[in-house]
């Protein structure tokens, strides 16, 4: 599928979850396809820290110049959502995907991923879509729903989609590459500042 001029307007920012995104995961296939994309650079993958995670998202919005759109997965959702909460240049996003967001308030939560929580429930200053699974080991999709409620985010909840990534048989994931192009699409977006901020 080519991309359609829309999405050449904006810089998109790959923004993993817990362990990284490899080369089989649709992030990474996204990352070649889009015409201008980056991605955020932890100290750690398999052991995150939330003040390096977000610190990698800031430096990584710092150095685009172009309008951003932030295309996060699973705890990435979340370092999105903690950084938008104290960030000085959350003005420069336009738009953000978040891809099955890892709820790391549940009570089955690993260890490594604990201190991510509490969840920030404030609303995002810039518009977003939030993706979930009605059976995504990481959020059910309740919880994909109160996340979305709280974050201001237009919401689509999968039908048996798993955690959406390579393990649920989500590769280059067609169908997620045209929620990017949706959420350009829906007329909320600019290229110049985000309406909303």
């Amino acid at each position: 599928m080519p991309t359609d001029p829309p999405i050449k307007d904006y810089h998109c920012l790959i923004v993993p979850g817990w362990q990284g995104s490899g080369d089989n995961h649709w992030q990474t296939h996204w990352q070649h396809r889009l015409p201008r994309t980056s991605r955020t650079h932890v100290a750690n993958w398999d052991e995150p820290e939330l003040d390096d995670w977000v610190g990698a998202l800031d430096r990584a919005v710092s150095s685009v110049e172009a309008p951003i759109l932030l295309v996060a997965h699973s705890l990435g959702c979340i370092t999105v959502a903690h950084w938008a909460a104290v960030a000085e240049i959350s003005g420069r996003i336009a738009g953000a995907l978040l891809v099955a967001p890892a709820d790391v308030e549940r009570g089955s939560v690993r260890q490594e991923l604990a201190g991510f929580a509490p969840i920030p429930i404030h609303r995002l200053p810039f518009p977003s879509l939030v993706v979930g699974s009605t059976n995504d080991p990481a959020a059910s999709a309740q919880r994909a729903a109160g996340f979305a409620t709280a974050w201001g985010s237009q919401l689509v909840v999968l039908d048996e989609a798993g955690h959406i990534n390579p393990a649920s048989g989500h590769h280059e994931w067609e169908a997620g590459f045209l929620l990017l192009h949706r959420l350009v699409a829906t007329g909320a977006l600019t290229t110049s500042a985000c309406p909303l901020c």
